[in-house]
């Protein structure tokens, strides 16, 4: 699989890269890269209104990326955005302004990452709105507290999976007890969706958020899917062209679709991309490679504790292949460095969730996240890494 992706053939510090920060990003197969090129070089223009020949090709390769996430995620709506903060924040702004008010809740968790919880904070702000925070216990969602949060709720917003720990949460249960008690439901798939498809009509929620760049996408394009209901009770965030109807002096009226929240000119050469790493999925068995890098993590995590490490990553079934973990003396920093100088990437800090790192009483981790091109192989060799950081720093 590797051998679709040009940057495995690059040397980092004279040794082959071995690419374990794929929790922060993916990397690109060549069709993904080719899609974005061939637009420049063939087919550049703007989209939607003009009729000459390369609109007309423009316009057909983005939409073809909405109809692909339709299709996908089995959503009747799909707004394009440059990422899951985007749709986040849109969700805040389109939604939330005119239908929260002042005094209602919105129960978030400890577990956040900062753009579930920065706009929402924000939002509060605006307009004297309660925010309720589930804690984290051992590592998992306390349902208990759940519940009791969830009194008088307007709007839940939960990540599916916690891009420090990679633990998966009970999502439907959640939904489900959420919206038994008259309350819309916002999940954070940002995680998720590079790891098990997910049908978004069964799965109930009232909007889902996530990025192309997880799931071997372009950096810069998301998505969000809206169910019916709540898509009806969105007004637009932002004005300008292509989300109009029509426009007088008098007033202006809005497309009823999608384009009513995508102001201006659209992300095309990415909606390119994000359409090819689409169809590059349909021939990757996720499943199968998720229990595949399962059973890698947890052999990682076992040896990594045997060295000395704590390993905050329970690395359940269902879980994602996601090992965040500290050593008793050496910085996390300096010890992403030292592995950098081996030609493995991993990631440091607090990975944007401070809240939840305060719950782990630690300041940062140092976080490994294997995608579907990673195999025992990069294991070993970051196993070995670790060791001579180790020897290194004693």
């Amino acid at each position: 699989m590797k051998e679709d992706f040009p940057i495995f053939s690059r040397m980092i510090n004279g040794r082959p890269l071995v690419y374990l920060d794929n929790a922060a990003t993916t990397q690109k197969p060549a069709c993904v890269i080719d899609a974005m090129s061939d637009y420049y070089s063939s087919s550049n223009a703007n989209v939607h209104r003009a009729v000459h020949t390369l609109a007309g090709e423009a316009t057909e390769g983005y939409e073809a990326c909405r109809k692909m996430l339709k299709k996908r995620f089995n959503s009747r709506y799909a707004v394009i955005t440059s990422g899951t903060t985007e749709a986040i924040n849109l969700v805040a702004h389109a939604w939330g302004e005119h239908n929260l008010n002042d005094g209602d809740v919105i129960v978030l968790t400890e577990m956040e990452h900062h753009s579930d919880i920065v706009p929402w904070q924000m939002l509060a702000e605006r307009k004297s709105i309660e925010l309720r925070y589930v804690p984290v216990t051992d590592g998992e969602l306390d349902l208990d507290a759940f519940r009791v949060a969830l009194e008088g709720a307007k709007l839940v917003c939960v990540v599916h999976t916690s891009n420090v720990l990679g633990i998966r949460n009970p999502i439907e249960d959640i939904i489900s007890i959420s919206q038994k008690s008259g309350a819309r439901v916002l999940i954070d798939a940002a995680q998720a969706v590079p790891h098990e498809e997910i049908d978004f009509d069964k799965l109930g929620a009232d909007f889902m958020a996530f990025s192309a760049h997880k799931m071997c996408g372009p950096t810069g394009i998301g998505a969000l899917l809206v169910n019916e209901s709540s898509f009806n009770e969105m007004e637009p965030f932002m004005g300008g062209g292509d989300m109009i109807e029509t426009v007088t002096t008098e007033g202006s009226t809005y497309q009823s679709n999608e384009h009513r929240f995508e102001a201006g000119t659209p992300r095309i050469a990415e909606g390119f991309g994000w359409a090819a790493a689409l169809e590059w999925l349909e021939s990757v068995d996720l499943k199968s490679h998720h229990s595949r890098l399962l059973k890698i993590a947890n052999r990682v995590a076992e040896e990594l504790r045997s060295k000395g490490m704590k390993v905050y990553s329970s690395l359940r079934p269902g879980d994602a292949a996601v090992i965040s973990f500290t050593h008793p003396t050496i910085h996390p920093e300096d010890f992403a460095r030292l592995l950098d100088a081996q030609g493995i990437a991993v990631r440091t800090g607090h990975h944007c969730a401070q809240p939840l790192m305060e719950r782990l009483g630690v300041t940062g981790t140092i976080r490994a996240s294997f995608y579907v091109y990673n195999d025992e192989s990069d294991a070993d060799i970051f196993l070995d890494g670790v060791d001579r950081v180790m020897e290194a720093m004693q």
